[in-house]
């Protein structure tokens, strides 16, 4: 192992050195303190500190003294935010051990490139955790927009709150609060790199703040950067390794890759059969330097899918495990003081991200929009190709890479008054106002050549030249904008000098734009009502109005042709977006302390809550939460809550105009179909029992639409199901400084909203869910009848039903002071007892996949339902976190440690899971089972980071640095055939290696 010594004290150097530069002009002034200004504390109202003493913690309305409540809550303070060495909120988030399922990070190249995390509570996806800042929604629920500068603390709710704050607080809630009260200013510069001095990131912060008796004002600005990291890099990455076996050979790993090679994947006519007479020569691939212009052994071989020899396309080494982002944010809040019982107050924050990311080189051929006419000079085969008659498909290697670069701005502002009156003897508070945000997102499409410049129409040597016709030359015969470049393209030989230049001239970038808005009015007011023998009853009331709309415009060289399933730059292709809805709710929720002071019961507290909402384009919808908590002794905590959640469909689930996909099928029921008996899936299959599906036999993707409920034609209901908790908070006193929480959840959700993938649909039609059956588009006739075309439509619906439980547990103990200083070990950790999906539940053709534990591999008809195109999921029973904090002096140091457990990908009863790919649970005679039941287990993966700083208290400076994945934990590899990206699982495991960074801190 590699101990980077070198690399720590070149870090530790920076960091010291900056620190001293930064601090010359910093010496003689006080520190800011992060939680306030003592001084100018106390220079605030006795109301005003009378009003302090209770709070809203997240998950209830009621102000309360009391931080423990039935509630289960985690918070991440300042302290702990900074120890990470993290510069994006994200990043942070996404480790804790309540996360699980799919997640989209900078590490997911394909989903990743917009610089966003989403942030998956329960494994049930962004669209289903709820976010906040200040308690109040946001527009942009990408944690990465938020400036991390401004945080004081992160609470993160477990439980589902959907009477407390509305749609998508299924999962729970994660809720950001700002910083306030304070005084003086920081300066923050970083720096990081990987052990590989790849990946480097660096960033800065500015935050002033001044606070009076007449309120408060604080600002800032920050700046990081993120350099990409290129998959060829890692050694676990850089190759497209698929896992492949059959019946007589056990399961290897190879190389291999995609179809659509670089010399092509040409489907051979019957005329030249007896060329190549190998079996299974179904298509061909032109040798490299051969003349493809004529069909011989000498310059074509048989393709092949597997092995050694592969002739599939390498894609793997130009994707990215990291991708490039940039962000600029500036943030100001206030409050100011109108009398002794009003305030005004207003927050805002701006976000400007860069970020891209980058794949291999265009498909280019017959399936995505490319026909090549049997008349071409090129065409030495003498037939057309053209989707549904004979295939042709290959990759734009002399094109170069594809790319996108997104340019990400958001804007919030949140802003109102708030107060507290008297009333018979009660105080209240009050709090009316406006929420807005945007976002704009400009996306700019690179490396997808224009279709309409590579010329595959008749063309024919006339007197020495290209030309389109065989008695005029080429500029009177030719279609508008085809000349001698255009002509020359030879789709057979991708590399000959004519094909790079028409390439090159086809090449033209496509710029996308999307503006999303959001606006909320609000109002509420809480208070006593009455007092009761064990405490005053408490009311929140409240109402809320909700605007959002979103609007996307589609580059015409990237708008989706719905009927052939391509457009002119032939991938990526998409439609524009115009929609919205508004929601008006009301509210109201009721604190019940029932007994207090008495044996058995020191207290016990009733929490009643319910929210009203009415959305425009769903109707009425009313859901109750029922929470107690009670204290047999001054030691115990027990605590219950049973809510009712829902989450209506967003607008994109709503109006998603069609948009191509590229998904894949692991197993077509009409491989082998005779028709008897009769499956709707199989509608224009040959019935002679020789149909193969050449995708599911290749491993490769298909192409297909996405699209919208309204456009798929399905009536969308919005998901409504219950959360359940019931748990325990134990601070014993003999024992000070200790605390252990235990709490045991479940949560029921019916009426998935999801998009239907293709082997969902397949699967569903085959089972006798009719309604799917519309949206398989097979080709009728010719050589390829049967197999699936460009037009099939995987829509979005309600898709059966999930039920998940598990236990979480944590610990935090403050040891007594030692004679080497203080000392706090902690553990957080979730298993996850059950993930159980239901496709159609109560129906005939219902399946259940049992989830927990496993891997979901790309494609399959679990992983269909994952949530935020992550394109796999990981669901391990056992996450956990653990650290030991030290300080002594001016010193501090931290070691965490992060634990995600074993899984498996795999397993002997298709209920739990599918198999690997390349392996399948279907027999028939022209697809037998290749590796049947395969079931391959993965251990435990532990990661390590390490941080230690020290305060130069004369210079008014902190120095920290650390070291991120100390022991340089590898990713267990899942294979190319079953995963999206690198082989592995970005969203859960660490890609980047060995990560060191260092910060320099000072305080005016």
């Amino acid at each position: 192992m590699k101990l980077g010594v070198k690399k720590l004290s070149s870090a530790v150097r920076l960091a010291l050195s900056l620190g001293a530069v930064i601090a010359v002009g910093a010496s003689n002034v006080a520190f800011a303190q992060d939680t306030g200004n003592q001084d100018a504390a106390n220079q605030s109202s006795q109301k005003k500190a009378k009003t302090l003493q209770t709070v809203v913690v997240t998950g209830s309305l009621i102000r309360r003294v009391d931080v423990e409540t039935s509630n289960p809550v985690i918070t991440i303070d300042r302290a702990q935010i900074e120890a990470t060495g993290k510069m994006t909120l994200g990043d942070l988030v996404q480790q804790l051990p309540t996360m699980t399922g799919g997640n989209v990070n900078p590490q997911v190249n394909n989903a990743g490139g917009t610089g966003g995390s989403s942030i998956n509570l329960r494994g049930l996806g962004s669209n289903r955790t709820l976010i906040l800042v200040n308690g109040q929604r946001v527009v942009n629920t990408d944690p990465n927009s938020i400036p991390a500068s401004a945080i004081d603390r992160i609470e993160v709710l477990t439980d589902g709150a959907s009477a407390t704050y509305g749609s998508d607080a299924i999962g729970g809630v994660v809720n950001f609060i700002l910083k306030k009260d304070y005084q003086g200013a920081q300066f923050t510069a970083n720096y990081g790199e990987s052990d590989r001095q790849d990946g480097q990131q660096s960033g800065y912060s500015f935050t002033f703040g001044h606070t009076s008796d007449k309120g408060g004002i604080i600002g800032g600005i920050e700046y990081n950067k993120q350099d990409q990291i290129i998959a060829g890099s890692r050694g676990f990455s850089k190759n497209s390794v698929s896992l492949y076996g059959t019946v007589n050979t056990p399961p290897t790993a190879n190389v291999g890759g995609s179809s659509s090679s670089p010399y092509g994947h040409i489907q051979l006519p019957p005329a030249f059969a007896g060329l190549f007479p190998a079996t299974g020569c179904g298509f061909i691939a032109l040798n490299p330097g051969g003349n493809s212009q004529v069909v011989s052994p000498a310059n074509y071989h048989c393709y092949v899918n597997n092995g050694p020899a592969s002739d599939k396309y390498n894609y793997a080494t130009v994707n990215l495990v990291l991708t490039p982002q940039e962000r600029t944010n500036a943030f100001v809040m206030g409050t100011y003081d109108i009398s002794d019982n009003v305030s005004a107050y207003m927050s805002a924050y701006y976000n400007k991200t860069s970020s891209a990311f980058q794949l291999a080189p265009a498909v280019y051929g017959s399936p995505y929009g490319a026909d090549v006419s049997a008349n071409n000079f090129y065409n030495p085969f003498g037939v057309e190709y053209k989707q549904g008659l004979t295939a042709f498909n290959a990759r734009l290697v002399s094109a170069g890479n594809r790319a996108a670069q997104f340019g990400t701005t958001t804007g919030q502002v949140s802003t109102g008054f708030k107060g507290n009156f008297e009333l018979m003897d009660q105080q209240w508070n009050w709090d009316a106002g406006l929420d807005y945000g945007h976002i704009s997102q400009v996306t700019t499409t690179l490396g997808l050549p224009n279709g309409n410049k590579l010329y595959t129409g008749p063309s024919y040597m006339y007197q020495g030249a290209l030309s389109c016709s065989t008695t005029a030359d080429a500029a009177s015969s030719c279609p508008t904008g085809i000349g001698p470049t255009e002509l020359g393209f030879n789709p057979f030989d991708l590399f000959s000098a004519n094909s790079v230049a028409a390439l090159k001239n086809a090449a033209v970038p496509a710029i996308s734009n999307q503006y999303t808005q959001q606006k909320i009015w609000h109002a509420g007011v809480n208070g006593g009502l009455f007092n009761l023998p064990a405490g005053t009853v408490q009311l929140a009331v409240g109402a809320d109005y909700r605007q959002e709309h979103l609007t996307s415009i589609v580059d015409p060289l990237l708008q989706l042709d719905v009927n052939q399933g391509t457009c002119v730059l032939g991938s990526q292709c998409s439609s524009g977006l115009r929609g919205g809805y508004n929601v008006k709710e009301i509210y109201a929720e009721a604190f019940i302390p029932l007994l207090a002071d008495m044996p058995g019961a020191q207290s016990l507290n009733l929490t009643v809550g319910d929210r009203y909402s009415r959305i425009s384009t769903t109707g009425s919808t009313n859901n109750f939460k029922f929470a107690l908590e009670w204290k047999p002794i001054s030691d115990l905590l027990l605590r219950g809550t049973m809510a009712e959640v829902y989450r209506a469909p967003n607008i994109n689930e709503l109006y998603g105009a069609p948009g191509n996909d590229a998904p894949l099928v692991n197993f077509d029921p009409c491989d082998g179909y005779t028709g008897n008996p009769v499956n709707p899936a199989c509608v224009g299959v040959p019935t002679d029992g020789t149909f193969k599906n050449q995708a599911v036999a290749s491993g490769t993707q298909i192409n297909a639409i996405t699209a919208g409920s309204i456009y798929s034609g399905f009536n969308v209901k919005p998901e409504q199901g219950k959360s359940f908790d019931l748990g325990a908070v134990y601070s014993p006193s003999w024992a000070p400084g200790l605390s252990t929480t235990v709490d045991f959840w479940h949560v029921y959700l019916n009426d998935i909203i999801t998009t239907v993938g293709a082997q969902s649909v397949i699967n569903l039609c085959s089972a006798g869910q009719t309604d799917y059956c519309q949206f398989i588009h097979r080709f009728a006739s010719g050589p390829n009848q049967g197999q699936l075309a460009s037009n099939f439509l995987e829509p979005t619906g309600n898709l059966g039903s999930t039920s998940t439980g598990g236990v979480d547990y944590s610990l935090i103990y403050k040891l007594p002071q030692t004679p080497i200083g203080n000392f706090t070990v902690g553990l957080n950790a979730t298993y996850l007892k059950y993930y159980n999906q239901q496709t159609a539940p109560g129906t005939e053709g219902n399946t259940t996949y049992h989830n927990a534990g496993h891997f979901l591999p790309y494609g399959s008809a679990q992983s269909a339902a994952c949530p935020d195109n992550a394109g796999v999921c990981l669901y391990p029973r056992w996450r956990g976190q653990g650290f030991v904090n030290w300080q002594d002096g001016g010193w501090s140091a931290s070691w965490r440690m992060r634990y995600i457990g074993k899984f498996a990908l795999g397993s002997p009863k298709v209920s739990d899971n599918v198999f690997p790919a390349g392996t399948c649970y279907y027999d028939s005679p022209s697809n037998p089972c290749t590796i049947r039941g395969a079931v391959m287990n993965y251990g435990a993966t532990i990661y390590n980071d390490v941080s230690i700083g020290y305060n130069l208290e004369p210079l008014n400076t902190r120095v920290d640095f650390g070291v991120n994945n100390v022991f340089d934990k590898q990713p267990p590899i899942v294979f190319a055939n079953n995963s999206l990206n690198a082989n592995t699982d970005p969203s859960d495991f660490d890609l980047i290696g060995r990560y060191f960074w260092a910060r320099v801190t000072v305080k005016f």
